[in-house]
């Protein structure tokens, strides 16, 4: 056996990462050469088969053996039979017994050049003697001082010191190949492990946070969630209205978390916060040398977003003398870097967002854009009209706010809830989340200071509970300070609920809202209708 003989053996197996696939093509390579008549190769497994093993009266250890896992070979007599199976009666040997055991053992190599002469370790010489066998070379296959396994030849030619060396050569190869296929199979089974783990997780975490950041259970934002639920699947262009600091953004990111599209990236453009003079460049890209500042290449956002969606904040902040490019590129997928005359396509799904009337002045906004972008427009109620979901914003802005800020935990009584709610925030969820974020920062002995820039009762009707308990009320007394409050104030009204001056404008809340709670409470009686 020479070099060139095991050279593209390898090289074959340099390529391979698959256990079973190195295993096959070192046999089969050494099996290629017309002198060797079987090349097996023999690996530490625990032991298996033990109560139908053949030589498990031999066997002075049931824990492991060598486990035959190649194997490559034919006759040279008529029938031309192929000895490329594993499951034989020389499938599994024992540690220390017979050649093979002996080899994987003790970690030392056997050579036997005349098979017919020496039959110490021959256990069919008519086998020997028919196929023309004359040699038999094994070695262990050693890995940082550890036997893996044997690798062992059966040569029709006769084999010496100098081929067992050779052989050596190849076995210390095929150990290396042997541990690296392990270690990339056990890495693929981790890789695979975890992402099970992680699709687990996420899945757990989609159950437990349906929408993200979205909190709340008032009937206002039910409305919202189921629309997102409706327009998410589809591809349709979505116009989400409100208020600065309702959490447009969120619905956004809700949509994009529930669509097709949720594995490709959701770009974010704010369109109030770009310069005039960098819009084209920034929607679409530049190339180098294009104008002034264009040092190199750059890729615009929408070819960021493709195969996503495209976040547009504050949309009506869009210069009119764009708007004709936005439309088209929605439209056709079609755009040009600034300074290129190469047509680009993109995929793109539009989400756009807006604090502002956009139909009405066709000289701020295109009438043909505002109904390409308000295909499905979804309007997000301010916070005054979902008061009820208070009780579970405050909280988890509170928890949320305490492990950022790395501030002691606090507690959030009912009267603070009941302050909370009869304040009108004019800047929405943000400025709850500020207030609370300022409260827990400012909170002393683990008690809460809210702070409310403008008067948070619109009739001051609270009683002094400090006389009952000194940090919170129960729910019955909250409903029983609720109905006094609304009592009180349709009392002042007479009865009006909308309208100038009605209980429903003095209080900051919608009618609807405001006839749901009454409703509640048992009070709707009370009003003129």
């Amino acid at each position: 056996m020479k070099f060139a003989e095991i050279q593209n053996i390898l090289l074959d197996i340099a390529q391979e990462r698959v256990l079973d696939k190195v295993l096959k093509r070192i046999v089969d390579g050494l099996a290629s050469h017309s002198h060797i008549a079987l090349a097996r190769i023999w690996l530490v497994r625990p032991g298996d088969i033990c109560t139908s093993c053949l030589i498990r009266k031999e066997c002075p250890n049931q824990r492991e053996c060598l486990h035959l896992v190649a194997s490559q070979g034919a006759s040279i007599l008529e029938n031309g039979e192929k000895w490329d199976t594993t499951k034989d009666e020389f499938q599994r040997f024992p540690f220390n017994v017979r050649k093979i055991g002996h080899i994987g053992g003790t970690g030392k190599p056997v050579l036997i050049k005349n098979a017919l002469e020496d039959q110490r370790w021959i256990v069919r010489p008519q086998w020997i003697k028919k196929e023309g066998i004359h040699s038999f070379a094994g070695q262990p296959l050693l890995f940082r001082e550890k036997v893996l396994g044997v690798l062992a030849v059966f040569s029709r030619k006769p084999l010496n010191e100098a081929d067992a060396r050779w052989l050596r050569v190849l076995a210390d190869h095929v150990a290396v190949a042997i541990a690296n296929a392990k270690a990339f199979e056990e890495i693929e089974d981790l890789r695979k492990q975890l992402k099970m783990e992680n699709a687990y997780l996420r899945e757990e975490i989609k159950a437990a946070h349906a929408f993200g950041d979205i909190v709340g259970e008032s009937s206002a934002l039910e409305k919202v969630l189921e629309q997102i639920k409706l327009v998410s699947p589809s591809e349709a262009t979505v116009l989400i209205l409100g208020e600065s600091g309702v959490g447009k953004e969120l619905v956004a990111r809700a949509i994009h978390e529930h669509s097709k599209r949720r594995d490709k990236p959701m770009i974010k453009v704010n369109c109030g916060a770009i310069p005039k003079e960098l819009f084209e460049s920034e929607f679409f890209g530049h190339v180098k040398g294009a104008f002034t500042g264009a040092l190199k290449d750059r890729a615009g956002r929408f070819q960021m977003a493709d195969g996503g969606t495209l976040f547009l904040d504050e949309v009506g902040e869009i210069p009119l003398s764009l708007q004709s490019k936005l439309l088209r590129v929605i439209q056709e997928g079609q755009f040009e870097r600034v300074g290129e005359d190469r047509t680009r396509n993109v995929d793109v799904r539009i989400i756009a967002a807006t604090n502002q009337k956009l139909l009405g002045d066709p000289q701020q906004f295109r009438q043909d854009l505002y109904y390409r972008l308000s295909v499905f427009p979804i309007d997000v109620p301010p916070l005054r009209e979902r008061l009820e979901d208070i009780p579970l914003l405050a909280p988890y802005f509170m928890s949320k706010a305490s492990h950022c800020m790395n501030c002691p935990p606090v507690k959030l009584t009912a009267r603070d809830i009941v302050k909370l709610q009869n304040y009108h925030w004019p800047g929405n969820i943000r400025e709850l989340q500020n207030v609370i974020e300022r409260a827990v920062i400012t909170a002393r002995h683990g008690n809460l200071l809210i702070e409310l820039k403008r008067k948070e009762f619109p009739i001051s009707i609270l009683p002094d509970t400090s006389t009952k308990r000194e940090n919170f009320m129960t729910q019955k007394e909250l409903e029983e300070l609720e109905y006094e409050n609304l009592r009180k104030i349709l009392e002042e009204t007479k009865g009006k609920i909308s309208g100038e001056r009605g209980a429903a404008e003095l209080l900051g809340v919608k009618p609807t809202t405001l006839f749901s709670r009454l409703k509640k409470l048992g009070l709707e009686k009370k009003y003129q209708g």
